[in-house]
């Protein structure tokens, strides 16, 4: 008997279902436009272009326009790439202009998807972002709609880390920029660093695309973008904390794998403070207790977390003097990225490479309240519908799952179970041998770089030829990729999410061709895309004959996620295909959640070596288990945004201020009610309302105007004044200051006096929000703590944090004042000096860059002149550290011709 909730989805579908129906007539309107487009020329393409700019412009609705602008983009497509769009790409381009997420299974043509929406919302002038999750796939795809886009007499830009300011002004001056989520993030917080409102990059933050969605916006949304300058180095404290922790016993602290969390038990107390006491770090009569404790136990907790919880191999990597972080869900290395709170630096005491100190943070910013600030947010992956309440929650995304072009017709096994990992690998290996046997390529997914080794050697004990796809190979990640569907083919990989390369069966023909030119470059392109595309065709047809691709996973992820994600690799466009789960107990997540009893109960059923359980309740149990492990995530990450949304309001007003004094001209009407402010706090505080003259704090209030206001008033001699009344006073100095300010005005004269006050505004806001932004962190990082008196740690939060936010402005106020009050005017000998020195400096400038020119144009021959020039003045262009302190807009000494804030001495 069906159920009432069954029956219903049977007579009115699902949610989804309808949304689909929704859209067909759309879909229908746009193909019925096709032979009109067809009958086009170039040129009539990009004159269609510019009607519809036209039409946006004047205030079209953009959802009027869609139809012709999508069947623009078809024909473009179809003449710059060969490729028409199929009506499920349509489809998903419609989802994607309407502000959600389309879930489209891998092969399906995310790529050309996003062409869509992407030229419709440019058509406003504004730009539009394309985000993917790594700069290979910025380029490439950059490069390949970048054909379609011109065809429709659109720009197409790419925001990569290793562009120079100018370049990177013109990326985003594009109608379409293409980057990683990274760069954007910097990028934004970069700009709120800057003083000038020509060297911002982003203008707008009109419409965003985010390529594999789930892997951006859940997956890498635990941890913020951070902006960070050096600080002290503290290397000796590390190395001798580190020395203590492999000193423990298991006794000695305890873990618990779920939270990923590990701490000291009371032994392990014990023991660690007689050890401190014995390296002299911890003062014989201070325990670990005391508050003068503080600064040693964080880096004991951080020591003992590096030891405990990170693995070298899974967790990251060595390479060379670095210890470079691995993203658990896509196996890539995150060069750049580094763990805050000191918890990198241990990790590199433990692994003896040198220590990179650690760093103050100059801004931050979380990818949630990043992508929050555009007008629309749309985004694409494989695999969405099970986040799809976070996605709704947290970004008011929709998911809406696109059915595909053909029906799948791949096979989906139920998943093994074996006691042991050793009767697993030996199941999966006869496996791959059979497989192999009947030439059916083969993907073995793994969870780390350690695990895809193990199975790598095994391969080779049994002779079979396979290649490796990890960490250590990123480098030649699409080419792996790309031949991972070629008959016989034995790929293991770690996490395949986002890897952006299609496994097309019998190998991917566009990547084979560029091989082939890039060892004979004399080779005739046709020709060899011909000859290549006839063996291509050959090689499919037995590829389809030995059953499609063989997705073989080692181990259930703790994502739901990242299985669909290796399974989608299989069975694209109605390939046929097969995948298969082997599972042992003693894997992590069998492990975690309670296969003891299972085991206990596998052993009195006298399960045999080498046997494994298969049934559709195990597979239901292991979904539970990871469903439980995502919720955990969610509400993690859902703990991070909340404390950062606090901070992001406060973000928001103190970029929002920088934005306004970048973009005046007149400042002093700013400056003014600052000082007027103060006046009043200050009156306020040493002549409280409603109180007696003989109560007032004259001689106080005379001295901080002397000191905050820069004028010498006789504040004493005033109050003593018959009838005169606190409002007098607040009255009268504010007279004096405004008077004393417009003399300097007049002094400086007036566009001078503008600058002045520009730039001590931006400076001063800038230092006071770094001093902030640090007091929040360590708030941040006791607050939880109340939770212990029985109070909310977020409300109390809260609280402090907007206190903390109002004593901010009174301070910015403050400062602002003082140092407008303290600067003056130069007189003459003191000008006469100044230009001398800066001449001094410009000729010694001019000297170096001319001595670095000469090298640079003469590299391999002797130059005398410019080489003893240098010698002389022990300049090395190449070598900043003989540079001396440039200043911030000088010629920058490299040679470029730029100013050095916007070379070598740009913040970054």
């Amino acid at each position: 008997m069906l159920g009432i909730g069954t029956l219903a989805k049977k007579v009115f579908g699902t949610p989804n279902d309808r949304k689909i129906k929704a859209v067909r007539p759309l879909v229908a309107q746009i193909n019925a436009l096709e032979p009109e487009f067809e009958k086009l020329d170039d040129d009539g393409l990009k004159a269609k272009t510019e009607d519809l700019r036209r039409r946006a412009l004047d205030g079209e609705d953009l959802d009027k326009l869609l139809p012709e602008a999508f069947a623009n983009v078809r024909e473009a497509a179809r003449r710059a790439l060969g490729l028409r769009a199929f009506d499920v790409q349509l489809m998903g381009g419609a989802y994607l202009h309407q502000g959600n997420i389309a879930e489209m299974r891998t092969g399906e043509g995310k790529t050309l998807v996003a062409t869509f929406p992407a030229y419709l919302n440019a058509l406003t002038g504004k730009g539009v972002h394309v985000v993917t999750v790594n700069e290979y796939l910025a380029r490439r795809d950059a490069e390949w709609m970048g054909k379609v886009f011109a065809m429709l007499g659109m720009t197409t830009g790419v925001n990569a880390s290793d562009l120079t300011s100018a370049q990177k002004q013109e990326a985003y001056g594009a109608d379409i920029t293409y980057g990683t989520n990274n760069e954007f993030g910097f990028d934004y917080l970069r700009d709120n660093l800057k003083s000038d409102l020509a060297d911002i990059f982003q203008k707008h933050h009109n419409f965003v695309i985010v390529d594999e969605v789930d892997s951006i916006l859940i997956d890498e949304a635990r941890t913020p973008l951070i902006i960070s300058g050096p600080s002290e180095d503290r290397s000796d404290l590390y190395l001798a904390i580190n020395a203590a922790i492999p000193l423990l016993t298991d006794e000695h602290y305890e873990k618990d794998e779920k939270t990923r969390v590990v701490s000291l038990t009371e032994e392990g107390n014990e023991f660690l403070e007689t050890e401190l006491h014995r390296q002299g770090l911890l003062p014989e009569d201070q325990s670990m207790y005391d508050p003068e404790s503080t600064t040693i136990v964080h880096h004991v907790n951080q020591a003992l977390r590096a030891h405990k919880m990170f693995q070298r191999d899974k967790d990251y990597i060595v390479r060379g003097d670095d210890v470079v972080l691995i993203d658990e869900f896509t196996g890539r290395m995150m060069s750049g990225r580094r763990l805050s709170d000191g918890l990198h630096q241990a990790i590199e005491a433990k692994e003896g490479v040198p220590i990179q100190p650690e760093n103050v943070t100059l801004a931050s910013i979380t990818f949630q309240n990043y992508f929050r600030l555009y007008d629309k947010l749309a985004g694409m992956t494989g695999t969405a519908a099970t986040e799809a309440e976070e996605f709704q929650e947290i970004y008011g995304l929709g998911v809406i799952t696109v059915p595909t072009n053909k029906p799948v017709a791949r096979i989906d096994d139920d998943d093994k179970v074996y006691r042991t990992t050793t009767e697993k690998y030996e199941a999966i290996i006869r496996e791959i041998e059979e497989a192999h046997a009947r030439q059916q390529p083969v993907l073995v997914g793994t969870t780390s770089i350690e695990k895809s080794e193990e199975l790598s050697k095994l391969l080779k004990k049994a002779g079979i030829a396979h290649s490796v796809l990890n960490a250590r190979q990123h480098d030649k990640e699409a080419e792996i990729v790309a031949d991972a569907g070629r008959l016989g083919a034995v790929t293991i990989a770690t996490n395949m999410a986002g890897r952006g390369t299609d496994i097309q069966l019998g190998g991917n023909v566009d990547m084979r061709v560029m091989q082939a030119l890039a060892d004979d470059p004399e080779a005739d392109p046709a020709a060899v895309r011909k000859a290549l595309e006839a063996e291509h065709g050959a090689e499919k047809e037995k590829v389809l004959a030995a059953g499609g691709l063989y997705v073989i996973a080692s181990e259930r992820h703790e994502s739901r996620r990242i299985d669909n994600q290796l399974r989608g690799r299989s069975g694209r466009q109605g390939d046929p295909g097969r995948t298969a789960f082997y599972l042992s107990l003693e894997d992590d997540l069998m492990r975690i959640f309670g296969s003891e009893r299972l085991d206990k109960v596998l052993q009195k059923l006298g399960m045999k070596e080498g046997e494994a359980i298969i049934h559709p309740w195990v597979n239901k149990s292991l979904e539970r288990a990871q469903a439980k492990v995502e919720g955990r995530n969610f509400d993690m990450r859902k703990q991070v945004l909340k404390y950062d949304d606090v901070m992001n309001d406060q973000r928001k007003v103190i970029f929002e201020q920088r934005r306004e004094i970048m973009a005046a001209q007149d400042l002093s009407e700013i400056a003014r009610d600052m000082r007027h402010q103060v006046i009043d706090d200050l009156v306020t505080a040493h002549m409280p309302p409603k109180t007696y003259a003989d109560q007032w704090d004259t001689e106080g209030l005379q001295a901080q105007a002397t000191e905050l206001l820069g004028v010498d008033v006789p504040i004493v001699e005033w109050a003593a004044e018959e009838g005169v009344d606190d409002e007098d006073i607040r009255e009268r100095l504010s007279r004096a200051v405004d008077e004393k300010m417009a003399q300097k005005a007049a002094a400086f004269g007036p566009e001078n006096m503008r600058n002045i006050e520009k730039q001590v505004l931006l400076q001063t806001i800038d230092s006071k929000w770094r001093e902030h932004l640090l007091t929040m962190e360590h708030l941040r990082s006791v607050i939880g703590f109340r939770g212990y008196a029985q109070r909310d740690p977020l409300n109390e939060y809260k609280s402090e944090a907007f206190q903390l936010f109002g004593s901010l402005l009174d301070d910015l106020r403050e400062e602002v004042t003082r140092q407008l009050a303290r600067i003056r005017p130069l007189s003459d000998e003191e000008q006469r000096e100044m230009l001398t020195r800066l001449a001094a400096q410009q000729a010694d400038l001019n000297r170096q860059a001319a001595a670095a020119r000469a090298q640079q144009e003469n590299v391999g021959e002797a130059q005398p002149g410019a080489a003893d020039d240098a010698a002389m003045n022990g300049f090395d262009a190449d070598d900043p550290a003989t540079w001396g302190n440039p200043g911030r807009n000088d010629r920058c000494p490299c040679g470029s011709g730029r100013k050095f804030k916007h070379c070598h001495g740009r913040l970054n």
